[in-house]
């Protein structure tokens, strides 16, 4: 906002309605040298009529025309015709006041009073007084444009603005995203590997100090991994679009994954039905994982996927086997 325009913001509208009376009450006063008591009557109704203008324009504007005609007055019409060009979007309505006011102005009174040289003064007056006018009209319509492309200045600002939160936003999802599927592709999966080692580990291993230690490792790895997983979710939830939030791979789509690997696999054996989800997730990485190196490293072999689990000591687990390459 320029200084002038919050100038005018600051100041009260009744200050200013104030004003405008005031000095339209002197241009009455120093035109009633002659006036008779109704012609000051109407011009003070006229002038009184100025502290509404604002809610009622034209009609204030059609009150202030009786005082143009019966004395040589101007500002209280200008007033009121400036405030309907301020606020009217109508140009043939301002056009007709304009030709009143003019009217008004140009017209002896009384009415009957006018002589065969004073008409053709009257039709040269008509015309100055409608030239002048038109300053209130084309000032109210400036005014009027200039607050509507203030209005479309902030509407701008403001389409900027939201334009570039959702372009900051955007990019704050993107490099979610990105995060995401780093944390799930490398991390998640280092961490998976942890885990299956540790567990064959505990299986293997005769000392049971060590096998203490891998068992330890192995719930370490698996509370690591569902930290991951909570952790994937939020950032894709807050970041990525609702696609990437799939679920997570458990042994349900163990026989997807060999059927579409690409590889002649053979899938046998069964685990049990209530192991956790971190350990389906794990067996799901362990099947996938091998067989993407058979078909890498072994182009052409067949690959054996055999699920076992042993009922009485509680432990299971996933073997992948690969004839040689052709």
């Amino acid at each position: 906002m320029s200084t002038r325009g919050a100038w005018r913001a600051r100041v009260p509208e009744p200050a200013v309605d104030a004003v405008v009376i005031a000095i339209a009450a002197a241009d009455v006063w120093f035109n009633l040298w002659d006036a008779s008591p109704s012609a000051t009557a109407v011009a003070a109704a006229g002038c009184a009529a100025l502290a509404v203008r604002r809610r009622f324009p034209l009609a204030v504007f059609v009150c202030t025309l009786p005082a143009g005609l019966m004395l040589d007055i101007v500002f209280a019409p200008f007033a009121a015709l400036f405030t309907l060009a301020e606020r009217s979007r109508d140009r043939r309505l301002l056009a007709v006041c304009a030709v009143l006011f003019a009217l008004a102005s140009a017209a002896p009174w009384p009415l009957d009073d006018l002589t065969a040289h004073d008409r053709a003064w009257t039709l040269v007056y008509f015309f100055y007084t409608l030239a002048t006018a038109a300053a209130p009209v084309l000032l109210g319509q400036l005014v009027q444009a200039r607050g509507d492309l203030a209005r479309r200045l902030v509407e701008i600002e403001e389409a900027r603005e939201h334009e570039r939160l959702l372009h900051s936003q955007a990019v704050l999802a993107r490099e979610r995203a990105q995060l995401a599927r780093e944390m799930h592709d490398v991390v998640s999966h280092q961490v998976s590997l942890i885990a299956v080692q540790a567990g064959a580990l505990q299986v293997a291993a005769k000392d049971p100090d060590v096998r203490e230690g891998a068992r330890t490792i192995r719930s370490l790895s698996v509370d690591t991994l569902d930290e991951l997983r909570h952790m994937v979710t939020l950032l894709r939830a807050s970041g990525g679009p609702a696609t990437e939030l799939t679920p997570q791979p458990t042994l349900a789509d163990l026989h997807r994954l060999v059927t579409t690997s690409g590889i002649d696999t053979e899938l046998s054996g069964e685990l049990p039905p209530d192991i956790s989800t971190p350990a389906q997730r794990a067996v799901y990485r362990t099947v996938q994982e091998a067989l993407t190196n058979v078909r890498k490293h072994a182009p052409g072999a067949t690959a054996a996927v055999r699920l076992w689990h042993a009922a009485e000591t509680g432990t299971f687990g996933v073997t992948v086997t690969n004839t040689s390459p052709t």
